[in-house]
C-alpha cells in the first residue's frame, strides 16, 4: 500500500500560520517538513525547539518532490510570486501552493484552533 503521508511546508508564522502549525501537528497523516518565517515568532521558536527544520524560500525549493504541499501564508504577493517562479523554474509540477485563500477555505475545518 502506497505511503498516505502529506508533506508539508508553512510560510509565514502569524495567526494563521501558527493555527495551521498546531492542527497540522495534530494529524498522523500530515507531515510537517519545514516552517520558514523572517520574523521570530512564538511558533518558530517552538518550531525551533521540537526539531523542526526552519527553511528559506530557496531550501523549500530545492527539497522538490519531497513536499506535497506549501501553506504560503505570508500575505505578500511578492513572496506568492517568487516561490511560484521558483518552483515553475525548477519543473516542480508536483508541489501545491496553498495561499489564504485555501487557508481561509481550510480554516473552519480545523475546529477549535481556528475560533
Amino acid at each position: 500500500m502506497q505511503d498516505q503521508t502529506i508533506n508539508i511546508c508553512i510560510i509565514g508564522l502569524g495567526k494563521v500560520g501558527s493555527a495551521f502549525f498546531d492542527a497540522i501537528r495534530q494529524r498522523q497523516s500530515l507531515h510537517l517538513v519545514c516552517v520558514s518565517d523572517l520574523a521570530e515568532t512564538p511558533t518558530k521558536a517552538q518550531a525551533i525547539a521540537e526539531g523542526i527544520k526552519i527553511a528559506t524560500l530557496d531550501e523549500i525549493v530545492a527539497m522538490g518532490k519531497k513536499i506535497d504541499v506549501i501553506f504560503e501564508l505570508t500575505g505578500s504577493q511578492a513572496v506568492r510570486k517568487e516561490l511560484r517562479e521558483k518552483l515553475h523554474n525548477t519543473r516542480n509540477y508536483h508541489t501545491v501552493v496553498a495561499s489564504e485563500t485555501i487557508a481561509r477555505l481550510i480554516w473552519p475545518l480545523i475546529g477549535d484552533v481556528a475560533q
